[in-house]
């Protein structure tokens, strides 16, 4: 009488698979998850890209390059999604077992019996189709890598391509400068937000953010010039943290090059980042108090030895523009 219920137990206790398909949202795009429990970064690939490019044995995190198997990068609410599914798909072959079961039994019983017997299954019948898990919001920063072409989104930045793990000094610079410019830009919002708790909390933040801004332009100038210097010139040997130095790093690009800074900003604007590089300096190893080697390489005649340095949000707009001004030219270069 209930063979079907037998048989569909059997399918489900053996290799049945349950298949639950996963929607791309309105560019294409579907949700992938990092599966470092220190990351679980959330990021997007084209749906095209992960079917024709990604690799199954070896997928990146865009942002910490963690590595793993291309089935691991299901979101935690994609596994959620799919497993409440699955129960579900399960629950309704049960039940559509017990149904065809109670209809097998009533189309089989006897026409002149003077015993009616019937039987009726109130369950609910299972769907003939599995809901499709649905797409997060769509990311506004989407990325084509400059090496494999795969296309990916994020929100924020991203650093390393998920489909050959290739980082790319442009993105890398890229990502600096909308960093930079979200946190300036933003600057007034946080003080204003922060005044309701305190005065103190506002101004100190402000000012840690503005400081650090400075900071994150030098290093993403750094990091540009050492990783670009490195694949123009694999053969030269160049010194740790040299393009921090804006002489050292000018040195390098002329003697190789040909062309270095003062070929591509004016004398006045590589004056300006001199200082700004110098004024970056004190605050990483001086909390910012002038000593005299900053009035030797600078040579910035407002400050005396023992002040401290004052950064505004416009000499951090003002240093970012220079030194996009460099890197554009740079790229151009090369």
């Amino acid at each position: 009488m209930f063979e079907k219920l037998i048989q569909e137990l059997q399918r489900i206790n053996g290799t049945h698979q349950i298949s639950v398909p996963i929607r791309p949202d309105k560019d294409g795009y579907v949700d992938k998850e990092c599966p470092d429990k220190k990351c679980l970064f959330q990021f997007k690939v084209h749906e095209d890209d992960w079917k024709n490019i990604f690799k199954e044995e070896k997928v990146f995190c865009p942002m910490c390059r963690n590595e793993a198997a291309a089935k691991s990068w299901f979101t935690a609410g994609q596994i959620k999604w799919a497993r409440q599914r699955a129960k579900e798909h399960i629950h309704g072959m049960v039940n559509n077992a017990f149904i065809e079961g109670a209809r097998h039994f009533n189309e089989n019983q006897p026409r002149n019996s003077f015993l009616k017997m019937s039987m009726n299954f109130t369950g609910k019948p299972g769907m003939k189709y599995i809901v499709p898990i649905a797409a997060g919001q769509a990311m506004e920063l989407k990325i084509a890598c400059k090496e494999c072409s795969a296309r990916y989104a994020v929100i924020g930045s991203a650093f390393f391509c998920p489909c050959c793990g290739h980082n790319s000094a442009e993105e890398t610079f890229e990502n600096a400068v909308r960093k930079v410019e979200a946190k300036i830009q933003n600057i007034e919002l946080v003080r204003t937000s922060l005044l309701a708790v305190s005065k103190d909390a506002a101004e100190n933040t402000c000012r840690s953010m503005i400081e650090t801004s400075l900071n994150e332009c030098v290093v993403a100038f750094q990091r540009f010039n050492e990783v670009s210097f490195a694949k123009k010139f694999p053969a030269v040997n160049i010194r740790m943290n040299a393009f921090q130095n804006l002489e050292a790093g000018a040195g390098y690009w002329q003697q190789n090059l040909g062309k270095s800074y003062s070929d591509w900003i004016s004398q006045t604007e590589l004056d300006e980042l001199v200082i700004y590089f110098q004024r970056r300096h004190l605050l990483c190893h001086t909390e910012g108090i002038v000593d005299q080697r900053y009035i030797d390489n600078s040579r910035d005649p407002s400050y005396q030895v023992g002040q401290r340095v004052i950064v505004k949000e416009k000499d951090v707009t003002h240093c970012l523009r220079i030194i996009q001004k460099v890197i554009e030219s740079l790229k151009a270069e090369l």
